[in-house]
């Protein structure tokens, strides 16, 4: 059934859906930040070490894009516990990520970029980063949920337009990119994200109502929908602070 001939605005069972989609992607989000911190805080310097001193980091670096492969090929028949599983544990690799930038801001250290760019971050500007990050997706999800608009087309295109660029980005490590193509990349990301958020949202509208009763196939759903939401919200938030805290 399409979504947008429903008349959403008083489906009750549409709405806990989503709820349940946005509340898991908000203990996500706090499960991650606590994971950065503590990490990157040094609290305990044994566990910042291991995890950010030796190459133990690049599990978690590359960790995320490994698991999202090897699920695209190995759940033929996902279950809620699996796809859950999957959430919670690339939530925390990409927790694990993010704090480095709390290390940084922490250290008050510069870093340069493999284009040669100085990067300062603090705590002000994650801050800001996150209201900008918090306020963009939850306008582009309204977006995503209210219109009539048929989103699939560009949705399509955006999903393979990003597998390009995390293609070229890839790419970088064997060549270096220039500054200026370093924040072309991430402005394309940037935007390509904010098009897969309103995306997504549809997407999961749309896939409520035919999968409706259903229980199972809602809770996949659900970790599923909270897993590409957190994604993007992760990529964009990233993606804000390096262009703020250019030097």
């Amino acid at each position: 059934m399409d979504a947008s001939t429903m008349d959403t605005s008083v489906n009750a069972g549409l709405r806990t859906f989503m709820l349940g989609v946005y509340q898991k992607l908000a203990l996500g989000i706090a499960l991650s930040g606590a994971i950065a911190f503590v990490v990157g805080s040094g609290i305990v310097p044994g566990l910042t070490q291991l995890l950010l001193g030796t190459p133990l980091f690049y599990v978690f670096q590359f960790g995320p894009l490994a698991l999202i492969f090897g699920s695209a090929f190995l759940m033929k028949n996902p279950s809620p516990l699996a796809t859950g599983i999957l959430y919670w544990t690339i939530v925390s690799m990409l927790g694990v990520c993010l704090s480095i930038w709390v290390l940084m801001a922490m250290s008050g250290s510069s870093v340069t970029t493999r284009g040669g760019a100085s990067m300062t971050v603090n705590f002000l500007i994650m801050t800001k980063a996150f209201l900008l990050t918090a306020s963009a997706f939850g306008a582009l999800s309204l977006f995503g949920y209210m219109t009539k608009m048929n989103l699939r087309p560009i949705g399509i295109i955006a999903v393979f337009a990003l597998w390009g660029v995390i293609g070229i980005s890839l790419l970088s490590f064997l060549f270096p990119p220039s500054g200026m193509m370093e924040v072309i990349i991430q402005v394309a990301v940037l935007g390509i994200s904010g098009v897969l958020v309103a995306f997504q949202t549809q997407e999961l509208k749309q896939g409520y109502f035919v999968n409706e009763g259903d229980q199972r196939s809602l809770a996949v759903m659900t970790n599923w929908g909270a897993l590409n939401f957190f994604i993007m919200f992760y990529n964009m938030f990233t993606i804000l602070m390096s262009l703020l805290s250019r030097d």
